[in-house]
């Protein structure tokens, strides 16, 4: 082999490792050494080389309805590394943003000017004013514009410890994007016009991709042409009767079908399993949920065995569980409730959305069952009005989970995915556990819940509920825009507090939720009594005369809520007894359903490593890529330059 074919052969090698374009850049280093001529060892790249740094992007999602500004990313360590594909030659604009606007924000800027590429670090203040970061945290590594696009990579740390730049947690990140016509000038970037947009995505635990194997059958559950009300909230029942299979088959994926155009109106399904003890008549008309004249039949459906909210993709089971079919406890008819949310109260929606089920006779190891946690949603579940911060607690109580567990199963059932749901005031959500009062680490959390993005969560390790634990939702709210209290219930103004568990292998328990005493909350406002029997709901209070005959909304609304007041109430309602519920399919209660019980003694609460400061030189030895090619003359030209040729 001759000096010249050495390059040659180099290449070839590298193109059958694919470990393109990295190494590309050696081979242009040596190219002074064998004197290889640059044009044909450019003809020698591959393709894809001028279109990639090569390096793979696990997950993808396109930002704005036109399918110009596609998002590709993917975790290396403690890093994160994104790809920008936009239909534009001027700059692309990307970030962080606490609340999805502009103020605030962590920001950065990049494309290709005059065949050379650029990537700046900016932030936000309040109002919304661009600055450079004095700490430049994003590192670019490759960078492409031709005639449609531009195309850039980059990377930063998951946490900068620079208070300009959002840390990346497990949690809701509101990413923010723009793109211009033209690059920045000397006064930076122009205005991006209505060229921009935001999305809630989860960075760090993004549903999994869901692409099957092989083509299974489906079925679908979905209302037929629903004539919404022009109300702000509606929750419509269906009943529908699962397909009749005639051996055990395992559902492995469920995909939502919503109407096009109404992505923002259905804000989130539930399927619950009914009673078997029915016939096809029930199958005949649909009715609004939780309406005095919904036919009987509906509540006998109180076992959820699948839930999707807003923003949510398709879910896939892991590979050793599945949602079982056809089997004698299986369900036979379910309940389809999609909640409808119309704050604009809009005429003349008809829609038909529901869910696709995918199975398989190739059954897993296990069949997956869901539990609802947190709080009952009830009016007793109260959060008064001013309140920049109010933490509810629902508990799903050591002795709910004794009982059922102790007497389905003493091994306990493993976690494998969460859903945590709330409303409009809700800003953050955890899920946590505890062992003989000591805290465990958390299952599932959001610190930056977005009521417009709900999705099941993955753990990244399956968690063992054991008989005797505590599961905790403890939900933040934020009610400084409301003059009156918020209370518990379905309206989107209304609030919840709900995980919903997915778990294995599946037992005889679907709700594990508690609502603290509300004699006690009364008392607070300075109620002594109220009329009893209890005749009327909400109940009508008796006495002191500044109540008198008022219900307890009204009086709750009367009190002068101050935010000292509402601390202190917050403060009391996290430390009364609670009253349990613990419940069976088809409408059966474990004896423990109704007792009180008081929040556990947490001896030692659980402390979560602190944040480790990313550091770029080191990171960028373990994984993060050098800037590859910009087309070829651009890096050629580089590499000779610092040559000094």
């Amino acid at each position: 082999m001759t000096k010249s074919d050495a390059p040659r052969q180099q290449v070839d090698a590298w193109r059958e490792a694919g470990e393109f374009p990295v190494a590309a850049a050696q081979v242009l280093r040596d190219t002074r050494m064998y004197g290889w001529p640059l044009l044909v060892l450019c003809a020698l790249l591959p393709a894809t080389a001028a279109g990639s740094s090569g390096r793979s992007y696990p997950h993808r999602v396109v930002l704005d309805p036109e399918g110009k500004y596609w998002l590709l990313w993917g975790r290396q360590g403690e890093r994160l590394a994104f790809r920008l594909e936009v239909r534009t030659n001027g700059y692309v604009g990307f970030g962080f943003s606490p609340t999805g606007t502009m103020a605030a924000a962590d920001i950065v800027v990049g494309g290709v000017a005059h065949g050379r590429p650029y990537l700046q670090d900016y932030f936000t203040n309040a109002d919304k004013e661009l600055e450079k970061d004095a700490q430049q945290d994003y590192h670019l590594d490759y960078a492409m514009e031709n005639s449609t696009h531009t195309v850039i990579e980059f990377s930063r740390d998951l946490h900068t410890c620079d208070a300009n730049d959002k840390s990346l947690t497990d949690s809701t990140v509101r990413v923010i994007w723009a793109y211009h016509h033209e690059d920045p000038g000397e006064s930076g970037p122009k205005y991006h016009d209505s060229n921009r947009g935001t999305k809630s995505l989860r960075l760090l635990n993004p549903e999994k991709a869901s692409v099957l194997s092989t083509v299974l059958p489906y079925f679908d559950l979905v209302n037929q042409n629903v004539p919404i009300p022009n109300k702000g909230t509606t929750y419509w029942c269906q009943m529908f009767k699962i397909p009749i299979f005639q051996e055990k088959h395992h559902v492995i994926k469920v995909e939502p079908i919503i109407e096009r155009g109404h992505e923002s109106l259905v804000h989130h399904i539930l399927l619950y399993q009914c009673s078997s003890n029915f016939n096809d008549s029930v199958l005949d008309f649909g009715h609004e949920c939780y309406h005095p004249n919904m036919p009987d039949a509906f509540l006998t459906c109180e076992t959820v065995i699948f839930a999707w909210g807003i923003g949510g993709e398709g879910f896939t089971y892991p590979p050793h569980v599945g949602l079982s079919l056809g089997m004698p406890p299986d369900p036979r008819y379910v309940l389809l409730e999609v909640h409808y949310d119309n704050p604009a109260r809009k005429k003349g929606l008809i829609d038909s959305s529901g869910l696709r089920f995918f199975h398989t006779t190739d059954t897993r190891r296990y069949d997956a069952g869901v539990i609802e946690a947190g709080l009952w949603v009830s009016l007793f579940h109260t959060i008064p009005p001013g309140m920049p911060e109010f933490r509810s607690e629902g508990h799903c109580t050591r002795e709910c989970l004794e009982e059922a567990l102790g007497t389905e199963k003493p091994s306990g059932i493993h976690v494998f995915a969460v859903l945590l749901h709330a409303h409009l005031s809700g800003k953050g959500i955890r899920l946590r556990h505890f062992r003989k009062g000591e805290e465990m680490q958390l299952l599932a959390y959001d610190d930056d819940y977005d009521f417009n993005f709900q999705e099941f969560q993955y753990l990244r390790e399956e968690q063992t509920i054991l008989p005797g634990d505590n599961l905790i939702t403890e939900c933040r709210y934020n009610t400084k825009d409301r003059a009156a209290m918020t209370w518990g219930g379905l309206s989107t103004r209304n609030e919840m507090c709900l995980s919903y568990l997915l778990y294995y292998p599946r037992i005889n328990l679907t709700r594990c939720t508690s609502i603290p005493d509300i004699m006690d909350q009364l008392q607070f406002i300075g109620v002594k009594e109220i009329y009893r029997p209890v005749t009327t709901w909400p109940f009508i209070i008796k006495s002191p005369k500044q109540y008198r005959n008022l219900s307890f909304m009204d009086a709750m609304n009367k009190f002068k809520w101050t935010k000292k007041e509402g601390v202190s109430f917050n403060k009391l309602v996290l430390s009364l007894p609670v009253n349990m519920r613990c419940s069976k399919a088809d409408n059966a209660e474990w004896s423990i359903q109704g007792m009180t019980a008081l929040p556990p003694d947490i001896k030692k609460p659980y402390k979560a490593e602190p944040l480790v400061c990313g550091t770029s030189a080191s990171s960028r030895l373990h994984g993060v890529f050098p800037l590859p090619l910009l087309g070829c003359s651009l890096l050629l030209g580089s590499m000779l330059s610092a040559q000094g040729l």
